[in-house]
């Protein structure tokens, strides 16, 4: 691939995903690090690209809030794995999930359903299905974060306790073969793990870049929940796991990826 190309790469990477690292991007276009500053260069002398301490962004994402921010990477992954996911959810189902990008994107897909019982913990989930199609929506109480507009604590670990849904989902921040299903924060790792607890069905969403990462907290392990739905098939560690739990794996159609 050479300069220009390489040039038109990391700007279609930005758009579908935000935010990218120096690393990643070295990793992604098979070149060196410093072969990857020196394309960068004339994208951040342009205005084209900002940049930061060890990644680019596109220039109109960096005053944007961090859930935003968020929303915007790996969009069509997480739209792709929203579809399919609403996709087994029929009109008057019941439903639980938790405060994350992919949930977002699910409650958007969700949005042309009728007479859904919601439950969540997410202000923005709420406010995409509350008042609409003859749905009734449930809000987890307790302190809002900023960042996320979602509530967290004990309170909202009580809340959710009281309902038992068909459908239990949450987003996960990494799944590792050996540590399960992981988050980086624990009000939001033991919130995640009750919504899990709570639904006939369990379902763990999540795009293709969170396998192999390591999370602070531990959510579940791999039989702890009943599907894993993404974007692309996991690794052959992260498979295997799955398969040995007796956890279904659901796969999107086209992965949310773009056509070469």
């Amino acid at each position: 691939m050479n300069h220009s190309k390489r040039h038109g790469e990391i700007l279609r990477l930005l758009k579908e995903e935000g935010t990218v690292t120096i690393a990643d991007l070295a990793e992604r276009l098979g070149v060196s690090l410093e072969t990857v500053r020196r394309d960068v260069k004339p994208l951040t002398d342009d205005g084209s690209v900002f940049k930061m301490h060890g990644a680019i962004s596109l220039p109109g994402i960096v005053g944007e809030a961090p859930f935003e921010r968020r929303m915007r990477e790996n969009a069509e992954a997480k739209r792709a794995i929203a579809r399919m996911v609403a996709a087994t959810i029929r009109d008057g189902e019941s439903i639980m999930l938790d405060c994350g990008t992919t949930t977002s994107f699910l409650a958007r897909e969700l949005a042309g359903h009728r007479r859904l019982t919601v439950v969540t913990n997410s202000s923005d989930i709420a406010r995409t299905l509350a008042t609409t199609n003859g749905n009734k929506v449930y809000m987890a109480g307790g302190e809002l974060r900023p960042d996320s507009g979602a509530a967290f604590g004990v309170s909202a670990i009580d809340f959710v306790r009281r309902f038992g849904v068909d459908h239990a989902v949450i987003s996960a921040g990494a799944v590792d073969a050996t540590g399960g299903v992981m988050d980086h924060d624990l009000e939001e790792a033991e919130f995640a793990a009750m919504v899990l607890s709570r639904g006939q069905r369990s379902v763990v969403i999540t795009d293709h870049t969170k396998f192999g990462r390591q999370g602070l907290v531990r959510v579940c392990g791999f039989s702890g929940f009943s599907e894993l739905a993404t974007n692309q098939a996991p690794p052959a560690d992260i498979a295997a796991a799955l398969e040995a739990a007796g956890t279904r794996l659901r796969v999107a159609a086209n992965g949310g990826q773009n056509p070469a």
